[in-house]
Order: C-alpha cells, then sequence, then structure tokens
C-alpha cells in the first residue's frame, strides 16, 4: 500500500451534503480495493486562477489516502466521470 494525496475542486454551486456524499463515494472505491481515506481537509470555496466551464470559483477538498496502484486507478476512472468535479489531481505522496 502506498500513500496517495488527492486534489478535488468541486462546482461552486454544490452543497456541502453534495460534497459529503461524492467523498464518501470515493472513499468506498478505494475500500472496494482495500484502501482507506486516512484525512479529509476541506478548504472551501476559492477563486480559480483561470476560468474553467463557466465557473470562477471552486470547492477546494485534499484526501489523503493510503491505497493499491489498482484502487487508483478505479478511482482515477470514477472522477473522468463524475460531473461534480471540475479538475482533479492524483500524486503519491512521499512523506
Amino acid at each position: 500500500m502506498r500513500k496517495y494525496e488527492v486534489m478535488l475542486v468541486f462546482k461552486p454551486q454544490l452543497d456541502e451534503e453534495s460534497i459529503d456524499a461524492a467523498l464518501a463515494r470515493y472513499g468506498e472505491v478505494l475500500a472496494g480495493f482495500g484502501g482507506e481515506v486516512t484525512n479529509i481537509d476541506k478548504w472551501g470555496k476559492r477563486r480559480l486562477a483561470y476560468e474553467i466551464n463557466d465557473n470562477t470559483e471552486g470547492y477546494y477538498v485534499v484526501l489523503k489516502a493510503t491505497a493499491t496502484p489498482e484502487a487508483i486507478q478505479e478511482l482515477d476512472r470514477v472522477l473522468k466521470i463524475t460531473t461534480e468535479t471540475l479538475r482533479y489531481l492524483i500524486v503519491v505522496d512521499e512523506q
């Protein structure tokens, strides 16, 4: 198992419950492959550096997890087809 950090930018129109539901879904994807979410850090709404799909703001969340590469591959697939997220980035946490 490796440690990963996932930076998510959600649409600013979403309420807190929708974001929590999406994060729970992502946690279930990781748990299905034996991984787990170790920390969720919600940064809140921030102004974007450039406009994405007519949005100038986004709701930022940093998710830390331990998972297998297969779990991260499945999470990447799920994030690509999810409509709630504007952008995401998955990196290996070397700390």
